[in-house]
């Protein structure tokens, strides 16, 4: 990693306000959309780039803001990736969220999380805290595979499990769905059924697929040849060149989805789950859970 003295943190897009404390990446999943080369990378992708200064910038835009909004962390790069366990720059900018009362939607697909807890609570019983978890393969093997430097996706449930004893609500990232490789209705029931036992608020996706660009593809296809061979073949017959994969399977997956979510009350568009994450009522309830 190296570090560097970022101008500054919070970036806002039609209303939204996020921040990214990290750039790259440790956990080596191998469809990661970061990689793609319109994000503009100068360094190599594993050669985290730090904004050491991230909690004082963070500290100094929230100071000037007049009216309460909800932070978000986590799209680009994932802030509990390894070297967050030495530096603690999430967790600084989280006590600095939770001081000024402020709301927080952070995205991870790692369990070291749970050593914010404590935050996470803090945050949500002043203002309103998500938790986001990407789950993609129920598969433990396959997930080794697929995500090799993070915990499963059982474990990643069980994270959201603790969430939900604290009351903290979640919503899942199902996404990407690989063609050929996940998109079965072996992987999706299970995830489904466990969204549901621990009660996500709503589950991202966006059809039943995945999208490579420049920069990611060239990534992807070197894992399918060492890990699936003769899977790239395949996806280059189907698909070439094209930004969106939709799995061959993808109208039957997406009708149990749907079906689903509607029996289990769980939010299915991903724009209304974009709604729920940027929004933080005046007065915000906390959800409670009846044993």
């Amino acid at each position: 990693m190296h570090f560097v003295d970022a101008k500054g943190i919070l970036t806002s897009n039609n209303g939204l306000h996020g921040m990214n404390i990290y750039r790259g990446c440790t956990h080596g999943c191998i469809y990661c959309d970061s990689r793609s080369t319109c994000y503009q990378f100068t360094h190599d992708f594993e050669d985290i780039e730090v904004k050491q200064n991230a909690p004082q910038l963070l500290e100094k835009a929230l100071k000037s803001k007049r009216k309460k909004c909800m932070i978000g962390t986590g799209a680009m790069s994932d802030p509990y990736m390894h070297c967050e366990e030495q530096l603690e720059l999430t967790r600084k900018c989280l006590e600095i969220i939770s001081r000024y009362e402020f709301g927080l939607a952070i995205q991870t697909k790692s369990d070291r999380i749970l050593r914010d807890i404590d935050l996470l609570d803090e945050i949500n019983r002043k203002a309103k805290c998500v938790v986001q978890m990407t789950l993609t393969t129920y598969d433990d093997e396959l997930c080794k595979i697929i995500e090799p430097n993070v915990c499963n996706t059982k474990r990643r449930i069980e994270v959201l499990e603790e969430m939900q004893k604290r009351g903290i609500p979640t919503v899942v990232w199902l996404t990407p769905i690989l063609p050929f490789i996940n998109d079965t209705e072996e992987n999706l029931i299970p995830i489904l059924n466990e969204c549901a036992r621990v009660g996500v608020k709503g589950i991202i996706i966006f059809g039943m697929g995945l999208t490579l660009r420049e920069g990611d593809r060239e990534y992807y296809y070197a894992a399918l040849d060492k890990y699936f061979p003769g899977m790239k073949k395949k996806y280059i017959e189907r698909y070439g060149n094209a930004y969106e994969l939709q799995s061959p399977n993808e109208k039957a997956l997406l009708t149990i989805f749907n079906k689903f979510c509607a029996e289990h009350g769980i939010i299915s568009d991903p724009y209304k789950c974009f709604g729920y994450l940027n929004d933080l009522p005046d007065k915000y309830e906390q959800i409670s859970f009846i044993n």
